[in-house]
């Protein structure tokens, strides 16, 4: 056997005898050795296709003849103290977990609804950006966290792979993170012409329709990126043992085909998103002529916010592009100088959720923004009418105006004076109608003829009878005596009446 070839591989020293090896001061049996395929590598281990072995300074452990060790080390676990890139993790990933708890301040804050849900803009419309933030956040936490073994890992196995797997699922999510700020903000500048006519934005001509596929278009090459990108081998990248397998096993996997298709996708999602912008500045803000009158009246209606995260993310991009393509400054290298992926990687991402966030803080509730403009809209036309609003206090001074049906119905009640049985029948009169009193009086009420034809000589006639009635009665009257204060009635032939009550009379 060589002393050095592809993989570094070390010829076994010489012990006491043919079958007798000295690593470390530890005599090992090489025969037993030979048996379960363990080798001897330049950066001090041994190990087979199961076990890795630490065997230098310290380290001394001892194998058996029945394959069995005792007092070992594995190659896999923390060994060096927590170098560059540990402390760049253990930053950024505060940094992300602090940005979780301003993420979800702000998503109470810009999700809560004080008006009805309308059909047409839905309250998740504007709860989407947020989601995304918390999930790249927390994809970025987790990232940073495990890459803090990376460096402490004395061969490197589970930590580098879990530190790129989430470093590449924070792209997607990126981008759409992005895509619904840009998209959520056309849809809000449509809310607000909507509610000042409703009928002038149809949904069925080319507007509506571009703004219905254009998040198809980006999904899907946002899902094309997370679809080439992820669900793949994750395992070469743990073969960095040595320059060889570098060069030869991790790089191959790291620059592949569908690392780079991913990158291409993740492009052209960002152009999508780049079209989103334009598109809502084209049909919801004032549109101009000439290039100079173009690029002012971007400057003036564009927000600050999007612009500024889409360029950061074009760099988020570019370096995805680069990496693919270029072994030294990608991430999955785990010697890899750190400005790259934390500067244009971790770096990039948190300068878009700072961004964002204070956006957030600094922007009102959508919902109240339209109450305000609905307000102020009422005061327009009271003007343009010449009405003025009463102050609050003046329905108060307006007799009951300012109380309730039921309220008023108590005030009639304590008036008349009656319980709860006056208050039902207050209640069935007001309800129902006094059908009682209309029905006494059409009792009291003659029938009249509908066939007959009243003449003036039977009405006067009719008239002089009851005059004649009158007349006699008062003579009666005259005949009979009064008692005055003793309440008797006296006749010529009658007996006296007492008068008991007013029904009598």
């Amino acid at each position: 056997m060589g002393l050095i070839n592809v993989r570094e591989l070390l010829e076994y020293p010489y012990g006491d005898n043919s079958s007798d090896t000295i690593i470390n001061g530890v005599h090992f049996n090489l025969t037993a050795l030979n048996l379960y395929n363990y080798t001897i590598y330049s950066n001090n281990t041994i190990s087979n296709d199961s076990n890795c072995y630490l065997i230098f300074d310290t380290y001394q452990p001892h194998m058996f003849a029945n394959g069995s060790w005792i007092n070992g080390t594995s190659c896999y676990g923390p060994y060096y103290h927590i170098r560059g890139r540990g402390i760049a993790s253990i930053a950024f990933g505060t940094l992300f977990a602090v940005s979780i708890m301003f993420t979800l301040v702000n998503l109470r804050k810009h999700g809560r609804l004080f008006l009805r849900e309308d059909k047409r803009f839905r309250v998740v419309g504007r709860r989407w950006q947020w989601y995304w933030m918390v999930f790249v956040a927390a994809c970025g936490m987790i990232s940073c966290i495990t890459g803090i073994d990376v460096d402490r890992w004395y061969l490197q196995d589970l930590p580098i792979v879990l530190q790129s797997f989430f470093f590449c699922l924070m792209l997607p999510g990126t981008l759409a993170m992005v895509w619904e700020a840009t998209r959520h903000w056309g849809s809000w500048q449509e809310r607000q012409i909507c509610d000042r006519d409703p009928f002038l934005l149809p949904q069925d001509d080319k507007r509506g329709r571009t703004e219905f596929y254009l998040p198809l278009i980006f999904y899907l090459f946002a899902w094309l990126n997370f679809f080439m990108v992820i669900p793949r081998s994750w395992s070469p990248l743990e073969e960095q043992n040595d320059k060889d397998q570098q060069e030869f096993v991790a790089r191959p996997s790291g620059t592949d085909t569908r690392e780079k298709a991913g990158a291409i996708m993740a492009a052209l999602a960002w152009f999508a998103i780049c079209f989103s912008l334009h598109h809502s500045l084209y049909y919801y803000k004032p549109r101009a002529s000439g290039l100079w009158n173009k690029i002012n009246s971007f400057c003036l209606h564009c927000p600050t916010k999007l612009f500024l995260s889409i360029a950061v993310l074009s760099v988020r991009i570019a370096y995805a592009l680069a990496s693919a393509w270029e072994w030294n400054i990608s991430i999955f290298k785990y010697n890899v100088d750190l400005g790259w992926p934390f500067g244009l990687g971790f770096g990039t991402t948190l300068v878009i959720i700072f961004i964002l966030e204070i956006a957030g803080y600094l922007e009102e509730n959508e919902d109240k923004i339209i109450i305000d403009q609905r307000r102020e809209r009422g005061r327009s036309v009271n003007q343009e009418l010449g009405l003025v609003n009463k102050p609050s206090w003046w329905s108060k001074a307006q007799g009951d105006r300012h109380l309730d049906d039921e309220q008023r119905l108590r005030n009639l009640t304590t008036e008349i004076g009656g319980g709860r049985p006056t208050a039902r029948h207050v209640t069935a009169n007001v309800e129902l109608g006094n059908m009682r009193t209309l029905r006494n009086r059409s009792r009291d009420r003659p029938a009249e003829d509908p066939f007959r034809d009243h003449s003036p000589t039977q009405d006067s006639i009719a008239g002089n009878r009851l005059t004649v009635a009158r007349t006699e009665s008062d003579n009666a009257s005259t005949r009979t005596g009064a008692t005055g204060m003793t309440g008797r009635t006296l006749g010529e032939n009658t007996q006296p009446q007492t008068i008991r009550s007013m029904l009598d009379v």
